[in-house]
């Protein structure tokens, strides 16, 4: 095997975009805008990082509505990153993961084995019950994360933030 040029990541991702523009949907039935503290904590988090929020929803746990609402967030030129909040866990009426897969075309596995890492540090065996996924569609990054705001920050300040403009870069190649 070659050897691993150390500075060649740093370089590569010198070339990422510096800011992105997403769009943020809330899967809740009970969520409103005055109590959605996960996607305001997904907008805030972004603004500090110098990304753009280009818009945010709130919608029911219905697959159609959360489908047609990313479709109609695909076909925005303008929007790069879409960020779901809610519908992963395992209850009945949480449908996010299943409606979300359906649309990737190639997924990101290592976003949803390294959030379950570092939930397990903070949660236990619990962790084992999101099904926070990420991948793409349409050549564009959608990642699907849980609606507690303690876990949307997790995944926001460790595993998002820090990859933002790489993923983007990577998925317009």
């Amino acid at each position: 095997m070659a050897p691993r040029n150390p500075g060649s990541d740093v370089a590569h991702k010198a070339l990422a975009p510096q800011f992105v523009r997403c769009f943020i949907v809330t899967v809740s039935d009970t969520r409103t805008e005055e109590t959605d503290s996960s996607g305001r904590a997904i907008a805030d988090l972004l603004a500090a990082a110098g990304h753009e929020v280009a818009g945010r929803a709130i919608v029911r746990d219905d697959p159609d509505l959360v489908r047609r609402t990313i479709e109609r967030q695909l076909a925005n030129p303008l929007v790069q990153v879409i960020l779901t909040t809610g519908g992963t866990g395992i209850t009945s009426r949480d449908s996010t993961y299943e409606t979300v897969s359906a649309l990737m075309q190639k997924r990101l596995d290592g976003f949803g084995e390294l959030f379950r890492m570092l939930s397990y540090e903070q949660i236990g065996p619990a962790a084992m019950m999101s099904r926070a996924c990420a991948g793409l569609v349409a050549g564009r990054i959608v990642v699907s994360l849980p609606g507690s705001e303690a876990a949307v920050r997790l995944a926001m300040e460790r595993l998002l933030i820090p990859e933002l403009g790489h993923l983007v870069q990577q998925a317009s190649r």
